[in-house]
């Protein structure tokens, strides 16, 4: 039987980007989860559903950021969010420029269905949460229910500001469709 699971995205959901601390996020030392998003992700992963991160990374393809490092970032952010009780099962990334045309960079939807291809995830019965329209739009694209995290007009299914005040949310949309 396929689970469910919830995505989200990276940047602005759940570390800081263009903040006072930070304008990229290029090397470990400039990894700085945002208010409540270690606490997020352990409330999510405490109620039982498999947690991944999308996150388009251009500056790879760009030549601002090596693989290698990239991936001392993630180890350094699961690490940080393992301290507050969560677990993100994998990161999946896009390594390509902006304007590629790949499958994978959003709003296209090639990581979520990769992911879902390998880890058994029913996609209808999922949630994307992301601050940007491209992450709502790849997740509307496979049949997500989908969270927005800002202040923004969208067409996201619910809108937050924050991870943490979106933890409801989710964990909403993810029982409404094992309701049906």
């Amino acid at each position: 039987m396929k689970k469910q699971a919830i995505f989200l995205d990276r940047d602005g959901v759940l570390n800081e980007v263009l903040s006072h601390r930070v304008k990229f996020v290029n090397s470990p030392k400039d990894l700085f989860l945002l208010e409540g998003a270690g606490q997020a992700v352990a409330e999510l992963s405490n109620a039982g559903y498999d947690i991944f991160v999308v996150t388009n990374q251009g500056g790879v393809g760009l030549g601002f950021l090596q693989e290698k490092r990239l991936h001392e970032i993630h180890d350094t952010m699961s690490e940080k969010i393992k301290g507050y009780g969560g677990q993100i099962k994998e990161i999946a990334y896009c390594p390509h420029k902006p304007n590629a045309d790949c499958d994978c960079r959003k709003p296209n939807a090639g990581m979520l269905l990769d992911l879902a291809s390998r880890h058994n995830i029913a996609l209808e019965g999922s949630v994307m949460v992301g601050d940007h329209e491209r992450d709502i739009e790849a997740g509307k694209k496979v049949g997500c229910k989908t969270v927005f995290i800002g202040s923004d007009k969208t067409s996201a299914d619910r809108k937050a500001p924050s991870l943490q005040a979106a933890v409801p949310l989710i964990l909403e949309l993810l029982e409404e469709k094992t309701d049906k």
